[in-house]
Formats: structure tokens, C-alpha cells, sequence
């Protein structure tokens, strides 16, 4: 992209509109979502890399319980939750520019304090859990990210887009869990001065790295988003927005939605817990909890991205009605093989999981291709921030139930929840004479 010019820094495009073809410019529309997929990475990144942490605290010293490591990694999903019911107002009321750099520089509070909080193992567990709940505005900015790249597109390639900005940005999720055990080995950026912390095996570890690491590449994300991006002309106050609530489609979706998304970012920040308290980790010669939650993070990103184009196809109906019957199957197998401390059970049981994540692809995917067809544009804005905020506390409510109930009526409620969606899905958007069909 040429240097850009003074004139290249106006913050509106006065007459865009994606669905003529006369004044829609495709290579600024490509640009912005490349910039803001980039951003959304490295904002997944943050939101999970307390879930990347956590597991090593006692390592380093620290006298966490099951319970509190729970917590702790629940609870960026209940800021996230949060913070996307705010952040799904702000694309018509900043626009995508400001909207960008803000994000992008209030990931620098979790990340230092993180980098910080670690390196001192009296730390207290309210700091931690504010630490935690920081994190959360990483998850935070999918609600605005989301609805703003929809106004650079036409419905035609709405699938294409959201899907590969959806996509591609939550592999931020098994970046950070698959970076963070290579990175805290050594010491970064001219940091290794820093006095490194002793596992229980007398080996170094900088687990500071984990959020440091991270820190440059948020810097680059706002100068680039503050030089390359320019908002488009929609805009609405907070009362004009509020029209959403009472349409029946974003209550149908947001329940379909949570199944699909909540589930995904639930068990991507608690698997590797999960399977550490049910079948010890590696130094107790059990199974790496956190190589399967890479794995199944990565594999429900992918997922997602390769079918954002098929939905544009084919309709996003019938994707979240397979996606839907795919991940209530993988809850009822997860369900019949968690049988801790068999080693047959534990196949079983990852083998259920892996597909919960495949599944869930086609169902984020086709949701995300529907509510652009279903809804105006500016109200599929708001629809998509509302649902991404509710699918947000996944996290959240997943540590909880584990925590509270324990995997067995975890796994029960999921397949209740799965089961429910896939009637909603056939009934309201693919049968024959279905009122949305989209």
C-alpha cells in the first residue's frame, strides 16, 4: 500500500456503499479487514492468555487452588461478556478508525499487567482476578470489530468476510496457547535480566513472557489501524440501536449462537484445566490438556474461515443446522467417555471434544452469514455485536458449570443446549416453507 497522504487520514468516506458497485472500492474494503483481522488476532491472543498462564502459577511458586485457577481463567469470559455489550454501540458512534486504535491500545493494561503480576508469587488473588477480568477486552472487541467490517462489505460477500475476520482471529486463541509454553523458556526482548522463576523441577521459567511477548505486535496493530483505516458513513446513537431487542430473529440467533461460539471459547480456556484435574498433567504422567485445547481451538478457527465463502454459496441456514447436530453429537460422546482414569475414556472423551470444535466452525460461519441476510444492515450491526456479546461469557459460564456441577452435568446441560439448537435452526431457517430462510 503507498505511503499514505494527508487527505488519506479523513475519518469518514462520505458516500460509501458496498452494495453499489460504482462507488464500493473492494481494495480499501480487503485492506480494512486485513488490518482489523490482524487487530482481532492479537485481541484473542490477550483475552486467552490468562487460560495459557494460569496453568503454570503453582509452578512458579504460587498456592492456587482448582477451584481459583477456575475462576481465574473464567473470568475473562464474563468481562468479555461485558464489555462486548459496549463495545456493540461504538462502531456507528466512533467509527472503525478510532474504534481500532482504542481497542488496540487497551490490551497494553492485561498484557503489562500480566508481564508484571507473575513475576512476584505473593501476588494477591484479587489482583489476579482483576488481571484476569483485563483480559477480558481482548474478547471484548469482536463485538466491535464484527458489525464495522460488515459496513465494508456486500451482503453477496458478507460470509467471505465475516467469516475469514472471525476465522482467522480467533486462531488467536491457539497462538497464544501454542507460543506461551515455547516462549516462557527463555528470556526476550533483552529481558533475560530479569530475574527468571524456578518450577518445582529446578528449571527457568519467564513466565512474564506470556503477556510481554505480545506487546509489540499491539503497538504495530494501532499505528497501522490509525494510518490505513477510514470509517464509513453509518451511524446511530445508543436509543436508534435499541430496535434489535425487539426483533425475534436476534433473540433465535443469539441462542443459536451462544451454543456455537460459548461452547468453542468455553472449553478453547478450560480444556486444558479439565483434563489436567481428571487425568493429571504431564508430570504426573498424564496427558498435555493444553496440546488438545491448541488443536481444537485451532481446528473450530479454521473451520470457520474455509466456510465463510460456502455460506455465500450455499446459505448460512444450512451450515448452522449441520454445525448444530455435528456439536451435539461430539457433547453426548464427550458425555458417554469421561470416565477419568481410563485411558480408553480419555480417547473417547478428546475424540468428542475435537468435534464440539469442528462443528462449531460451521455453526459461527453460518450464523454469521445469516444475520446480514436476515437483517438491514445497520440492525445486523447491532445483531451481530449483541449475539457475539452473549456467546462471549462463554468462558465464563463454562468454568462455573464445571466448577459448580462438575463435567458429567456440564456435559449433560451442553447436550440439552445442542439439541434445542438444532430444532431451532431446521424450524425457523431450513425447513421447507421456513419463515428466514437465509
Amino acid at each position: 500500500m503507498a505511503l499514505v497522504t494527508g487527505s488519506e487520514l479523513k475519518a469518514d468516506l462520505s458516500n460509501w456503499n458496498p452494495e453499489d458497485p460504482a462507488v464500493w472500492d473492494p481494495k480499501r474494503a480487503w485492506w480494512t479487514l486485513g488490518i482489523t483481522t490482524y487487530t482481532m488476532f492479537i485481541s484473542f491472543a490477550t483475552w486467552y492468555v490468562v487460560s495459557a498462564v494460569a496453568p503454570r502459577l503453582n509452578d512458579v511458586g504460587f498456592a492456587l487452588d482448582t477451584d481459583q485457577l477456575y475462576w481465574i481463567v473464567a473470568i475473562p469470559g464474563l468481562s468479555a461478556g461485558i464489555l462486548r455489550l459496549v463495545f456493540m454501540f461504538l462502531p456507528p458512534i466512533l467509527g472503525s478508525r478510532r474504534l481500532v486504535v482504542l481497542s488496540a491500545l487497551l490490551l497494553l493494561v492485561p498484557l503489562l499487567g500480566w508481564t508484571f503480576a507473575v513475576r512476584d508469587n505473593t501476588t494477591p488473588f484479587w489482583v489476579l482476578m482483576a488481571l484476569a477480568f483485563a483480559a477480558g477486552v481482548g474478547g471484548g472487541t469482536f463485538s466491535g470489530f464484527m458489525p464495522s467490517t460488515s459496513y465494508y462489505f456486500p451482503k453477496r460477500l458478507s460470509g467471505t468476510a465475516l467469516g475469514l475476520q472471525a476465522g482467522l482471529g480467533s486462531f488467536g486463541i491457539s497462538f497464544v496457547q501454542l507460543l506461551t509454553p515455547w516462549v516462557v523458556g527463555f528470556g526476550l526482548f533483552g529481558t533475560a535480566a530479569l530475574t527468571p522463576q524456578t518450577d518445582a523441577g529446578g528449571r527457568l521459567l519467564w513466565l512474564h513472557n506470556g503477556g510481554l511477548v505480545l506487546v509489540p505486535w499491539v503497538l504495530l496493530a494501532a499505528v497501522v489501524a490509525f494510518l490505513y483505516i477510514r470509517s464509513v458513513p453509518v451511524t446511530a446513537n445508543f436509543r436508534e440501536q435499541m430496535d434489535i431487542f425487539r426483533l425475534k430473529h436476534t433473540w433465535i440467533q443469539t441462542v443459536i449462537y451462544v451454543m456455537g461460539f460459548g461452547l468453542f471459547s468455553g472449553l478453547a480456556a478450560q480444556t486444558a484445566l479439565l483434563i489436567k484435574s481428571l487425568w493429571g498433567g504431564p508430570e504426573a504422567g498424564g496427558p498435555n490438556g493444553m496440546v488438545f485445547a491448541f488443536i481444537g481451538a485451532a481446528l473450530g478457527a479454521l473451520v470457520r474461515a474455509a466456510c465463510g465463502p460456502l455460506c455465500d454459496r450455499f446459505g448460512g441456514g444450512i451450515f448452522t443446522l449441520i454445525g448444530s447436530i455435528g456439536m451435539f453429537i461430539g457433547c453426548v460422546l464427550a458425555t458417554v467417555f469421561l470416565l477419568p482414569g481410563s485411558a480408553s475414556g480419555f480417547g473417547g472423551f478428546v475424540t468428542g471434544i475435537l468435534i464440539v470444535f469442528f462443528f462449531s466452525g460451521l455453526v459461527n460461519a453460518g450464523v454469521f452469514k445469516q444475520m446480514p441476510t436476515i437483517f438491514p444492515r445497520r440492525q445486523a450491526g447491532g445483531a451481530i455485536g449483541f449475539t457475539a456479546s452473549m456467546a462471549a461469557f462463554g468462558p465464563f459460564f463454562v468454568g462455573v458449570l464445571l466448577s459448580l456441577l462438575g463435567p458429567v452435568p456440564f456435559f449433560v446441560w451442553s447436550v440439552i443446549l445442542c439439541g434445542a439448537c438444532c430444532w431451532l435452526a431446521w424450524w425457523y431457517y431450513v425447513r421447507p416453507g421456513a419463515e428466514a430462510k437465509s
